[in-house]
């Protein structure tokens, strides 16, 4: 059986009959699969039927966040327009309203959602000691995917989580973590601060950001030996037919397009000041940049919806290690990623795919932190809707393209 190398957050691939046997068994009932409006108010009520979920609005606009405490303070939607507009996270209705919970990973969806790194290497925290590195052993902790985080403090326009947990690593290490995690709704007026550009009055906005800590609440330092955490924050958003994901790149980087074998041309460009990447949830494929080969923020554009996303995070300026995520030993263990998108799609032919998304990513160095030490990343996340006469000056200031570049590079 050919050995898979994963190292994406959701990705599952057939490994052997007996997966995939298992897999086609935990699938939600046929009768439940069906359509739903795409409206903000529906998604929201739609979860409120299945887990609480806290709504965070904005007294300046219709901008609105939905969270659920229950799935690690994960913020699963947002929308611009209020209830009546469109809902713009991607959510796994089917396995929600299934109510069923599933071997090696839960994939509820969500814009922003909290898990720690790596994956794969010798200090990953998804699989136990001495397991080979396939998809039968590979395990998402049940602090990152099935158990609440808990709410501790909720303003209008924020809300805090908590949760104190105990992982073990490959090489059998034990580290004890807590998560601190700050949810921030923006003001429409201060989403100016973030792009460095002025709003029309008709673009619709919606813009947020996630502020994620750990400590190191046992008694042993985390270093290269031991192995180090990192925040790994991921967004699922809604693929679409003319959709693309837009990553500046700078010091003649390259992308890293080898996860699930080459991405071809027609679905990855790349010239020496940015990348496009498709993302019409048809094709699985996964593309990474390491830290030196580009900038703390990565981007998509719906040409059909006419909604451009931007995704800004922390990138230290000084040269830091970041967790390797494939699966394997790794010779070089903090020598990964720090940006990553992915495209889903079926995983060979004709088996199921997970769902019509796709993912902006981003991750933290390494945490070396001593007992009692702390490290924060932050992610933030702005939709912006409306005329591509008052969109394309936004994209020319953040990303240096036009709209038209983007619109005829794949």
């Amino acid at each position: 059986m050919r050995k898979c190398i994963l190292y994406g957050a959701l990705f599952l691939m057939a490994c052997g009959q007996r997966i995939q046997q298992q897999e086609q068994a935990q699938q939600p009932d046929k009768k439940e699969m069906i359509t739903r409006p795409d409206n903000f108010g529906a998604d929201v009520a739609f979860l409120k039927e299945y887990v609480e979920t806290v709504v965070l609005t904005d007294s300046t606009s219709k901008a609105a966040i939905a969270i659920v405490p229950a799935w690690q303070g994960r913020v699963m939607t947002s929308t611009a327009a209020g209830d009546d507009g469109r809902s713009l996270g991607w959510l796994n209705h089917d396995l929600i309203a299934s109510e069923k919970t599933q071997a090696h990973i839960n994939a509820y969806g969500g814009e922003d959602r909290f898990w720690l790194g790596p994956e794969g290497s010798q200090n990953s925290f998804y699989f136990a000691p001495g397991d080979p590195f396939d998809l039968a052993h590979w395990q998402v902790p049940a602090a990152l995917d099935t158990e609440a985080f808990k709410l501790i403090s909720k303003t209008k326009g924020a809300v805090t989580f908590e949760r104190d947990m105990q992982l073990t690593n490959y090489k059998g290490h034990v580290f004890d973590i807590k998560a601190t995690r700050t949810i921030t709704l923006i003001a429409r007026r201060d989403v100016r601060n973030y792009i460095g550009a002025d709003l029309h009055k008709s673009v619709q906005a919606v813009a947020f950001h996630s502020a994620n800590r750990i400590s190191n609440t046992g008694q042993h330092k985390w270093d290269t030996a031991y192995g180090m955490p990192s925040v790994w924050i991921l967004g699922m958003f809604v693929a679409a037919e003319n959709n693309t994901v837009m990553i500046p790149v700078r010091n003649g980087g390259t992308v890293n397009d080898n996860y699930f074998g080459k991405v071809p041309q027609e679905r990855l460009r790349a010239n020496e000041k940015i990348v496009y990447f498709k993302a019409d949830g048809k094709y699985r494929s996964k593309i990474g940049l390491k830290q030196h080969a580009g900038y703390n923020y990565l981007g998509s554009y719906d040409a059909a919806h006419k909604l451009l996303t931007i995704v800004q995070f922390t990138m230290p300026t000084t040269t830091q290690r970041y967790v390797n995520s494939s699966w394997g030993i790794q010779a070089f263990p903090f020598n990964g990623d720090a940006i990553n998108a992915y495209n889903d799609g079926p995983p060979a032919e004709g088996q199921p795919q997970l769902g019509n998304f796709y993912e902006l990513e981003s991750s933290s160095p390494a945490a070396a932190l001593k007992p009692g030490g702390s490290m924060e990343h932050y992610h933030r996340t702005i939709h912006l809707s409306g005329d591509d006469k008052h969109l394309d000056p936004i994209v020319k200031k953040v990303f240096g393209v036009t709209l038209a570049e983007i619109k005829k590079a794949l």
